[in-house]
């Protein structure tokens, strides 16, 4: 992988804290649970898009 950037983006209050209760739920920073979340979605949209 490559070298990693910070980006700052908004997101809705409840998504946020179910998102940070799922972190400590997978034992998982909420780092690590976005970039598999962004991963699972480029992999959706380039099976879409074939």
């Amino acid at each position: 992988m490559s070298a990693k950037k910070t980006f700052s983006t908004r997101i809705d209050d409840e998504r946020l804290k179910a998102l940070k209760h799922l972190a400590v739920d997978t034992d998982k920073s909420l780092g690590m649970l976005l970039e598999e979340a962004i991963e699972d979605l480029i992999k959706k949209y380039k099976i879409k898009k074939k």
